[in-house]
This record gives C-alpha cells, sequence and structure tokens, in this order.
C-alpha cells in the first residue's frame, strides 16, 4: 500500500470509529433510558432532542445518524432508535431492550475490529516515518 493509500485508510477507519462510536452510544443510552423505566414522554423527549430533524436555529448534528458503508449487519439502526416507548407493552419492552443489547454488543464488537485495524494501520504508518523520516512533512501545508 502507498503511504498516500495507508494515510488514506487510516483516516477511513477513524471516520467509521467515531460513527460507530456514536452509534453505540446513542443505543447504550436509549438501552439505559429502558432499563431505568422512567416515564414514555422523558423517551419521547430524548429522541426529538437527539433526533436528525431539528430546527434551523438549533445546533446542526455532526454526524450522521444514518449508517453507510462498512457497518455491520443490524437492525436498522434509525428505525430501531426511533421506536416509540409510549405505547409499549411490557412484552414489546423487553423486545426493544433486547434488539438494543444486541446492537450495543455488535457495535461494540466491530469497533473492537476497528481499534485492531486502526493500531495496525497506525503502526505502519510510525513504521515508514521511522525509515524515511521526511515522508511526515507531506502531511504539512506548503509556502505559496
Amino acid at each position: 500500500m502507498t503511504l498516500a493509500r495507508l494515510r488514506a485508510y487510516r483516516r477511513t477507519l477513524l471516520e467509521e470509529e467515531l460513527r460507530t462510536s456514536y452509534w453505540r452510544r446513542l443505543v447504550q443510552g436509549r438501552r439505559d433510558l429502558l432499563r431505568a423505566d422512567s416515564a414514555p414522554g422523558d423517551h419521547e423527549a430524548v429522541c426529538r432532542v437527539l433526533a436528525e430533524e431539528r430546527s434551523s436555529s438549533g445546533r446542526q448534528a455532526i454526524m450522521m445518524l444514518h449508517p453507510e458503508g462498512g457497518m455491520p449487519i443490524l437492525p436498522k439502526l434509525p428505525e430501531l432508535w426511533a421506536s416509540g416507548v409510549a405505547v409499549l407493552t411490557e412484552e414489546r419492552r423487553a423486545e426493544l431492550f433486547a434488539k438494543l443489547a444486541n446492537a450495543e454488543s455488535v457495535l461494540s464488537s466491530y469497533r473492537e475490529a476497528l481499534h485492531r485495524r486502526l493500531d495496525r494501520a497506525t503502526s505502519d504508518l510510525v513504521a515508514r516515518y521511522h525509515e524515511d523520516p521526511q515522508a511526515c512533512l507531506v502531511a504539512l501545508p506548503l509556502p505559496r
């Protein structure tokens, strides 16, 4: 792999790790709300606050909520996140909790695998810079 390709690969892994971590935190938060058995209205308010559909006056979301290529096969995360709890029976609530727990487990495993790949790419990049220290100068801006 060329040095430019290795840098791009590492950047892609970092972006994917950020997206995965974000989704994992959302799923964990939703699961924790269900576990805490808070009032259904609380869930709906949190969903509205964290959902993509935001007014133009509010802070814009940094991360996209719709996973793009590279994510593991999971239940449809936006639908899982948006599922309302106000009308859920205890059985449906338990089912939603199980789906969220499963999604969190898959995301955690995927995140761990991303970390291993990132570590290998970083080690390779450091080794290349060690062999050719001037190679890292490409990242610096050139004077005009």
